[in-house]
């Protein structure tokens, strides 16, 4: 149960900051540091930045952001299946 909060919460924060980071972009304001949403994405959010990524049509021109959320993702639900 905590598990799961934790992972619900955490991808809601990665989604929600893609999306600020891409607000801040357009108004040529002081972004949020690419390591910041990797980070997160490391820490369980790669759902989180995967989503926010095509909603907000953010850092998706980038290849290592095209290539390495869905990687991030693909490698957590694997870890996740074999601990279940």
């Amino acid at each position: 149960m905590l598990w799961g909060s934790y992972l619900i919460l955490i991808n809601i924060l990665t989604f929600f900051l893609f999306g600020e980071d891409k607000k801040r972009a357009r108004r040529k304001k002081y972004r949020i540091p690419e390591h910041s949403l990797w980070f997160l994405s490391f820490l369980g959010g790669a759902l989180g930045a995967f989503i926010g990524m095509y909603t907000f049509h953010h850092k998706t021109r980038k290849l290592k952001f095209r290539i390495g959320i869905p990687g991030i993702l693909i490698f957590q639900c694997v870890c996740m299946l074999y601990l279940y």
